[in-house]
């Protein structure tokens, strides 16, 4: 039999790892769709049973840094969201059917490469800042999201977008601007956005 692992245990401090994760950026270790095992004991075990894909990445995007696991990896993929645990067991758990999460990090001056968000490693510059936001539907003109959104403490901030349509960011912060083209049409658009230069 396994034994659990204690929310506590799976949050620990972060301490030195962090430091390297945010000049590193998101991890490149993250698991691939054909590489997951479909092994949903591993949910039980990191405390998410009976939680949708929307509400762990909800809880692990905005937790805390100094919160975060070293023992979870999570990647956010658009048909499903993959957990990875110190052993490298891994389990899958679908996104919704109707939405899309886009995780994006708009910055200034320091960005990383990006393109499946890792809501335990990746790191954005603007940290715990309002953001002005507008997300508007390219073939109806329907204005999705117009709306001020505080970044969590790792410098991202998280967009449940429908899935099937092309869309613009418009990011504002500071007297600075920033658009950015989005696409939820496809299972290799990305979920992880950190190309929006505010300037």
């Amino acid at each position: 039999m396994t034994t659990p692992i204690s929310r506590r245990s799976l949050f620990g401090t972060i301490g030195a790892a962090a430091a390297v994760l945010f000049i590193a950026g998101c991890s490149t270790a993250a698991p691939t769709p054909a590489e997951s095992a479909a092994d949903q004991s591993l949910i039980t075990e990191l405390g998410f049973e009976g939680m949708s894909a929307k509400d762990i990445i909800t809880e692990l995007d905005t937790l805390p840094v100094a919160e975060r696991s070293t023992q979870l990896m999570a990647s956010i993929r658009p048909a499903e969201l993959i957990l990875m645990d110190a052993t490298k067991r891994e389990a899958a758990v679908p996104m919704p059917a109707d939405e899309f999460y886009v995780s994006v990090a708009p910055y200034v001056s320091q960005t990383h490469d990006c393109h499946f968000h890792s809501l335990t490693t990746c790191r954005g510059e603007l940290a715990n800042q309002d953001v002005a936001v507008t997300v508007t539907n390219d073939k109806t003109g329907e204005v999705l999201v117009e709306e001020s959104l505080r970044t969590y403490d790792n410098g991202f901030m998280g967009l449940w977008l429908p899935r099937g349509i092309d869309a613009t960011l418009t990011l504002g912060f500071d007297g600075k601007s920033a658009t950015q083209s989005l696409s939820t049409k496809g299972n290799d658009d990305a979920t992880c956005v950190t190309t929006a230069n505010l300037s």
